[in-house]
């Protein structure tokens, strides 16, 4: 008996596609994982969101695929005025919830550019969207500016292949890291860099590893998961376990630059 490999099942969605985030914040309307697990620190969240609270204050500033543009409006409490940019109508809805009045969100795509003038931003954030923005960003943002970008790394969790075959599949070479500095090498900027920061995450109970990589899914695939999987997905995790959840690789890239 072999676990199953979801990406078979009728209605999967390549993850992170325009199609997926739409399923995604119908579904639930925010961009939030429903798996549990507690994350070691400091890790590359934590990190790049104190880093980027710290250089906002008294400055115009972009979120590059805001998603429902909660960590903007906690933005829009330090910088001068922020704007939320997101391909998702639906979650730009939920992030006009109860905004302050120096937050704007605007829906469009990254892979087209961006719809504001020039020079017109201080500041610019990528909080685990799109690299596609990256080439587009010095006709929108000052000269010296600074950017920051927080994205997965390639070593996220990546014992999951090993101790779940065929439900988790292995990634060959470094694609993310790849595609970053793809992007980057276009975008003309002064100075660039990409740390890896890799922490832990412990992921508490097996349940929780059908809920991540059914994350975004048609409801249908998770039951599916369910059905045929959850007791060997248990077997393995008790077998690997300790008190504190199952331990795997919490990875983020953050990329620094100047315009």
């Amino acid at each position: 008996m072999t676990l199953t490999n979801p990406t078979t099942l009728p209605h999967w969605l390549q993850p992170h596609s325009l199609a997926w985030y739409k399923q995604l914040s119908e579904l639930q309307h925010t961009y939030h994982y429903d798996w549990n697990s507690t994350l070691t620190g400091p890790n590359g969240e934590t990190i790049f969101d104190e880093e980027v609270l710290q250089m906002i204050a008294d400055k115009k500033v972009l979120d590059v695929g805001c998603g429902h543009g909660e960590f903007t409006k906690k933005c829009g409490f330090v910088a001068k005025e922020i704007v939320g940019f997101d391909s998702t109508d639906t979650f730009l809805q939920t992030g006009y919830v109860n905004k302050p009045d120096n937050v704007s969100f605007v829906l469009g795509n990254t892979k087209e550019g961006f719809p504001f003038g020039r020079n017109e931003f201080d500041f610019v954030y990528i909080r685990k969207g799109p690299t596609s923005a990256y080439p587009h960003l010095t006709q929108v943002t000052k000269n010296g500016a600074t950017i920051l970008g927080l994205h997965p790394g390639d070593d996220m969790h990546k014992e999951l292949p090993t101790l779940f075959p065929n439900l988790f599949q292995p990634t060959a070479g470094a694609p993310i890291s790849q595609k970053i500095q793809a992007q980057l090498e276009k975008s003309q900027f002064t100075s660039y860099t990409i740390e890896t920061i890799n922490s832990t995450e412990l992921l508490t109970e097996p349940i929780d590893i059908i809920k991540l990589r059914s994350f975004g899914q048609h409801p249908s695939i998770f039951e599916q998961l369910m059905e045929k999987d959850l007791q060997m997905i248990t077997e393995i995790f008790e077998n690997h376990a300790t008190k504190d959840g199952l331990a795997v690789t919490f990875s983020r890239y953050i990329v620094r630059a100047i315009v």
